[in-house]
């Protein structure tokens, strides 16, 4: 959930990563610092879930990822820095990463095998500006889970109803396939991962 900051003053990047204080989430969307609030309970079970398995399914993998809690994606010329709910990070290219030591902050798709926000209020920066920008990064991999079906018609059918949008990269462009119900979730990054977008819903095997 999101709640733009009561004045709104334009600041570059560079502005908002000094700004930014410690113990409050912020987004900054097109120059606009957005604070992050509280998420509700739901919400914070279904993240916790799918870290918790992507987590071990990387381990099991034995690839270099990580998981972390705060670190920014930000478009390379852009004034926006997105916090996904779920981040994966390939640890090899932060080496690569311009800001990536002063401000744990990432630009590159090659640092970003996937991304995943879960829809809280805001659904239309996560299905409109989120993918055309997560898209231009080169991000290989973008899923969108929308527990409460509030997504638009045109992404998720009328009526509306929780769906999981998984957003693959080929050739440049997002193909997106939607999941529903007892559905198995298909991971072009994970082929190996069985969960369904029910159990994803519930935050339980």
């Amino acid at each position: 959930m999101v709640q733009a900051l009561d004045k709104i003053q334009l600041v570059t990047f560079t502005e908002f990563a000094e700004w930014k204080p410690e113990g409050k989430f912020y987004e900054l969307q097109n120059g606009v610092i957005v604070e992050m609030t509280q998420p509700v309970g739901e919400h914070e079970d279904i993240t916790s879930f799918l870290a918790e398995k992507f987590t071990a399914e990387y381990l099991r993998l034995n690839l270099p990822y990580r998981i972390p809690k705060t670190v920014l994606i930000k478009p390379i010329d852009a004034e926006s820095a997105y916090s996904p709910d779920v981040l994966i990070l390939n640890r090899p290219n932060l080496v690569n990463e311009p800001f990536w030591n002063k401000t744990s902050t990432v630009t590159q798709g090659a640092s970003i095998p996937l991304a995943i926000e879960v829809v809280s209020t805001n659904w239309r920066v996560d299905y409109l500006t989120k993918v055309k920008d997560y898209e231009e990064i080169g991000i290989p991999e973008y899923w969108i889970v929308d527990y409460l079906g509030l997504g638009g018609k045109r992404f998720i059918g009328d009526p509306k109803q929780p769906a999981i949008l998984v957003h693959e990269l080929l050739d440049g462009e997002y193909r997106v396939n939607l999941f529903r119900g007892d559905e198995r979730i298909v991971s072009p990054t994970f082929p190996e991962l069985n969960l369904t977008a029910n159990q994803i819903f519930q935050g339980s095997d």
